[in-house]
């Protein structure tokens, strides 16, 4: 009772602050994207720095010592955390309507736990499952046309928006009763510890495979943070629209999950 009195509070309050305007284009765009306000500007520049800080004395060395890991050690704990995340997607897919895609998403899920052993093998993929599109809650708020609100940087979790700010909170204290796995009944299949280490682990994992493009973007950006807000913006909205483009694909949060950067 207490976590969906928290969630509806925190709803409530981020779509009030969901409308605000815009401080400009985003470049790589065919068409005029949502516009999105850098209300707090001044304090997400200052969490992006303890975020650089953070990510070269803790977070870059772990991920390079998980990079010289066995390489099938490596995806075998990718399609492990893949395979938890459907535990997010499929009820974002009902919530979101789209009942065909959480059946598939459910039997990919129950195929990958059993056959795959406990999703360290994408045997879904190999048997010609439709490709695997992540699903969180702030795609579900978008698709309700709550607006994203202003951008925000937040601790160690990085890039965000007000809205999907609040569809982190969701993820973290609402849990998703649609598995009801638990032997003893209490909706914890997904608690939130298990919750929280699989998104530590797609950090890592994410990190690892991106060291030299973090690098090679820091390098060849005027204005790094800039650079960072940009992408993100583009592929969450890409993502909402569930429109791929294959030019630029990014970072990192949900509920958001990083995603790997994707120059073709």
């Amino acid at each position: 009772m207490y976590k969906k009195l928290v969630i509806t509070i925190l709803l409530t309050f981020f779509a009030f602050n969901a409308n605000a305007g815009s401080d400009g284009d985003l470049a790589l765009k065919a068409s005029e994207p949502e516009k999105i306000n850098d209300c707090f500007e001044k304090l997400n520049r200052a969490t992006f720095a303890f975020n650089q800080g953070l990510d070269k004395t803790v977070i870059k060395p772990i991920a390079k010592g998980y990079k010289n890991l066995p390489d099938p050690i490596q995806k075998g704990t990718s399609n492990a955390v893949k395979n938890l995340s459907a535990l997010i997607t499929i009820p974002n897919n009902l919530l979101q309507g789209d009942i065909k895609t959480a059946i598939i998403n459910t039997a990919r899920l129950a195929v990958n736990t059993t056959i795959g052993v406990l999703g360290t093998i994408d045997v879904a993929n190999k048997m010609g499952f439709p490709k695997y599109e992540k699903e969180d809650y702030g795609q579900t708020l978008a698709v309700w046309g709550v607006g994203s609100g202003c951008y925000l940087v937040l601790p160690v979790l990085g890039p965000s928006t007000l809205r999907d700010t609040a569809g982190s909170f969701a993820n973290v204290l609402g849990g998703d009763p649609w598995y009801n796995a638990s032997t003893h009944g209490n909706n914890e299949f997904l608690s939130e510890r298990l919750y929280l280490t699989s998104k530590a682990l797609s950090g890592i994992d994410f990190r690892a495979n991106n060291i030299e493009s973090f690098e090679n973007l820091e390098t060849n950006s005027i204005d790094f943070y800039a650079s960072v807000k940009s992408l993100y913006l583009q592929d969450r909205e890409n993502k909402i629209n569930n429109n791929q483009r294959g030019n630029i694909e990014v970072l990192y949060k949900d509920e958001n999950d990083w995603e790997e950067i994707d120059n073709k």
